[in-house]
Parts: C-alpha cells; sequence; structure tokens
C-alpha cells in the first residue's frame, strides 16, 4: 500500500504519466467533461471533497509550469479565488472566459471532478519539468 501523497490510483497514474506541456484539469461538480477526456470523479456529496483540498494535494505531486482559470471566478466567487491563488503562488495564473476554459478542457489528459459546489472553482494546471 502507498504510504504517502495522493492515494487515488487513477490521479496518482495521471501525474506520473503527464509529460512537460500536459494538461490536467481540477473542477467543480458542474463543470462539463468532454466525453473523450478522462474522468476521475472524486465527487462524494455536495462539497466533498473540495476544490481547494483536491488542487493542494495536486500541487503537492505534480511540477506545474502555469495555471489558467476563468475571468468570471474573481468576480463570482471572490474568495475562492484569492484562496486558490494563495495555493498557486509562483504559479503563473492567467484568465480567460469560462466559454473559452471548457474549450480547453478538450486537450486535456484528465479532468478530475469534485464535489465542489462553489461557481467557477475549476483550474487547468500544465505541466513543467522538474529540471
Amino acid at each position: 500500500m502507498k504510504k504517502i501523497g495522493i492515494l487515488n490510483q487513477l490521479i496518482s497514474e495521471v501525474i506520473a504519466g503527464m509529460g512537460h506541456g500536459d494538461t490536467l484539469v481540477i473542477g467543480d461538480c458542474g463543470l462539463p467533461i468532454p466525453p473523450a477526456v478522462r474522468r476521475i470523479d472524486l465527487a462524494l456529496t455536495p462539497g466533498v471533497p473540495g476544490f481547494l483540498e483536491t488542487l493542494q494535494a495536486v500541487l503537492r505531486e505534480l511540477a506545474v509550469e502555469s495555471a489558467l482559470a476563468a475571468s468570471e471566478m474573481p468576480v463570482v466567487s471572490p474568495g475562492l479565488y484569492k484562496e486558490m491563488q494563495n495555493l498557486t503562488d509562483g504559479i503563473p495564473l492567467n484568465l480567460v472566459d469560462h466559454e473559452q476554459f471548457k474549450e480547453m478542457t478538450k486537450k486535456a489528459v484528465a479532468v478530475i471532478r469534485t464535489g465542489e459546489c462553489t461557481s467557477y472553482a475549476n483550474i487547468i494546471l500544465k505541466s513543467g519539468v522538474i529540471f
């Protein structure tokens, strides 16, 4: 049995297989997931697991070069946006409109669906390198 880090087999497998430039999405329970993209569904009940705790766990294991969120997030969910900025401190964060964000999910290696019920609680993480 794995002792540390992410215990979820699918997330661990996806992160280990990512290369430079690949993208991984962490989304709220309402984010539409394109049929051709791998779905890792963690949603248990509304709010469980949350977006921020899932993001924090992934950031501990994934080398992230940059991140992308919806431009609506700072306006509609400012508290969550600020907490997300704190977690991604030092990672360049760009904003695009939500429709463009959803379009970009089609190129992701996988989408991790959380139980989060806060509007626009979604992020695309672009894999970096460790050297």
